[in-house]
Order: structure tokens, then sequence, then C-alpha cells
């Protein structure tokens, strides 16, 4: 791990590496300890409806980057981790959620602990029980509707808008992990551009499951990164009201 780096350091010490050192030691313990502060990252519900596939063998590290187009930041990494959303795991999930509120109000009956308890025991089903065509979704979009008429009221309510939260969470402990590899010395590369059906049959992922990204992880080469960081003025994205 290196020494004393701040938060800043690692921010502007990560890159997208292309190309890793083939020769560079490295441990597949420390991705499982990067992973480990991965899972503490924020998420939707702390529903933690989230799962990581680590590729270590050498044999279906070479199969999952051919399936990611051949792209040199799959083939040369030391390991790939293949991150998903995992919706059909929302009940015990809501289920061990209630009951850690439960615990944590226990003797209690005042509001605000039955509306913790309400929202696991009722709002987060209902947001989350899904039929294959959305139209419990476009039922949740009419009542949200409904009453966004007089009052402020969550909109995004469908089958679709809840798959964007669940890859929204996953994106965020992405962004922890990488952090955590830069901050024990390794590099990475999160990969967008991949065969997602092909992948998910070779790991023999669930039907429910969806890739957020694959991140290389390695010890970047000397040409690993094909050029200087670019970004658009911070005075064009960032505004102020």
């Amino acid at each position: 791990m290196q020494d004393n780096k701040t938060l800043s350091e690692l921010v502007h010490a990560r890159r997208s590496v292309r190309k890793y050192d083939s020769s560079a030691q490295f441990n597949h313990d420390d991705v499982q300890k990067a992973l480990e502060l991965a899972l503490l990252s924020p998420n939707s519900s702390n529903m933690q409806l989230w799962k990581f596939h680590r590729v270590i063998s050498e044999e279906v590290r070479a199969k999952i980057a051919h399936y990611c187009m051949g792209q040199n930041a799959a083939k040369t990494a030391n390991e790939l981790v293949v991150i998903t959303t995992t919706p059909q795991y929302w009940r015990e999930r809501a289920e061990l959620n209630a009951q850690q509120v439960r615990d944590a109000f226990e003797g209690r009956d005042d509001a605000i602990a039955k509306r913790a308890l309400q929202y696991y025991d009722k709002l987060i089903p209902t947001l989350y029980n899904n039929d294959k065509l959305g139209v419990r979704g476009l039922l949740r979009q009419c009542y949200s509707w409904w009453v966004g008429r007089n009052k402020p009221m969550v909109r995004e309510v469908s089958k679709a808008d809840l798959r964007v939260c669940l890859h929204k969470s996953t994106s965020l402990a992405s962004m922890t992990f990488m952090l955590a590899m830069q901050d024990m010395g390794y590099d990475s590369c999160p990969m967008e551009g991949f065969d997602s059906k092909r992948i998910k049959a070779e790991l023999n992922l669930s039907q429910d499951e969806e890739i957020t990204m694959v991140i290389s992880c390695g010890v970047k080469a000397e040409d690993g990164i094909y050029s200087a960081r670019h970004r658009i003025p911070s005075s064009q994205v960032i505004t102020q009201y």
C-alpha cells in the first residue's frame, strides 16, 4: 500500500490503463482487500444488489478478454473483475434491512421508527416487485404522476428506472474499488466494450444479472497510458445556482 496518499493524490494518479506490465509483481489477495472496501460504498436503500466476479484463471481470463473485443486492457491484465447487478435478491435484502431496522429501533413506537420499518416492509416491495412486461412499473408511474400534480414526488419508479438505479450503485462500488487498487499501488481500467451474452454464459451468471462493467487490474506498462489526460474545463460542466 502506498504511504500517505491523500484522496486528491489518488484521484489524480488513477488513470485508465490500456496495457499492463506482465513482469510486475501482482498479489491477487490485494484485489480481495480492495473489493472488501468496495462493499462499503453507498448504494440505493442499502439493498447491496451487486456481485463481483473475480476472473483469475488464465484460461478463463483469456476468454473474457476475447469477449471484451480483444482490448489490450483485458488481454494483458493480471485479473479481471466483472461487476453485475443482482435484482433477483431484492426480497431477502429487503427483509434483512427490515430486521436491522427492527433491531435498531427495538422498543420504539415513534413516527421515525414506524417510517423506517414501513420503508422496507411496504415501499421497497412496491418498487422492486416487477413483472416481465413492466406493467407494475407503468402503474407506479401513473400513481407518481397523479400524486406529483400537487406535491414533490419521485418520478423514476418504472422497471427501467430501477435498472438504472442498480447500475448507479454498482458504479459507485466500482469507483471505490479502483481507488482502493490505486492506493495499493496497482492500476485499473473500467471497460464497457464487451459481449455481455458470451461473458454471462462463460461465468454462468443468472439470467437476471446484468453486467455494469469489467474492470481490469495490474501494474501499468511504460506505454500503458496512451495520451495525456484531457478533461472539459470545469466552467463548462459545473453550474451554480
